[in-house]
């Protein structure tokens, strides 16, 4: 069986960092901001982790 490739738009969507956790951006971002408040937009800028219920099917993604 061939090697499993990476899916590469989604490689591009996530970062490992230094401890083997992956850090990806928030949705919600870039339309209806001026629905949102400003504390939303904020909170919204900084990067997230993967939670831990989807950590199997996103690393199964990466795997290359």
């Amino acid at each position: 069986m061939p090697k499993m490739k990476t899916k590469r738009t989604f490689a591009k969507r996530v970062k490992v960092t230094g401890t083997g956790k992956l850090k990806r951006h928030h949705a919600y971002t870039s339309h209806f901001a001026a629905n949102k408040t400003h504390k939303q937009k904020v909170q919204l800028r900084k990067a997230g982790l993967v939670s831990a219920s989807d950590l199997k099917r996103v690393r199964d993604l990466l795997q290359g």
